[in-house]
């Protein structure tokens, strides 16, 4: 005759430690097969864009003399830009020596043919990224947002420079 605690128990200890001995195989195989879906720092757009909108302004320089003062001066704020923005993007997600940099470099850019529309252009790039940058800000975390705000106020005064 069986005891009566036997009895009673259908779920016992052995098959208590059996269950937790197979629950990180299982976890892991069902982690294993869900598809991850990694979204993109969203600080990456920014960054590529201040690296565009420096090499724009250095082409501008180049390109035409009587802004190369105000053209380098928003290469030289956006590349710093660049950085930071870079700096941050590298914080949160430590880069992979075997792949490509996160943030490419943009290449030659070309100076519009005129001194107007080279300012034009300067300016429209830099109120896109004020306004970009600015709209991010409620969404991210307290020191990325501070870092979204401070270089979308810092657009904000190149464009005065330009003006």
């Amino acid at each position: 005759m069986e005891s009566p605690s036997r009895a009673r128990d259908t779920f016992g200890r052995r098959s208590a430690l059996r269950l937790f001995a197979l629950a990180p195989a299982a976890v892991a195989l069902t982690t294993a097969c869900t598809p991850t879906a990694e979204e993109p720092d969203p600080l990456l757009a920014a960054a590529t864009a201040a690296r565009k909108d420096a090499a724009l302004a250095e082409a501008v320089a180049r390109a035409h003399t009587g802004l190369a003062e105000q053209a380098g001066e928003v290469a030289a704020a956006r590349k710093a830009h660049a950085q930071a923005l870079q700096r941050e993007i590298d914080r949160m997600n430590p880069p992979d020596p075997d792949k490509p940099p996160s943030v490419p470099d943009p290449g030659p850019q070309r100076a519009p043919a005129s001194a107007e529309q080279a300012t034009a252009a300067l300016a429209e790039s830099l109120r896109s990224a004020k306004d970009r940058l600015g709209g991010m800000v409620p969404a991210l975390p307290p020191y990325r947002a501070g870092l979204a705000g401070s270089i979308s106020a810092s657009c904000a005064c190149l464009l005065e420079v330009l003006s």
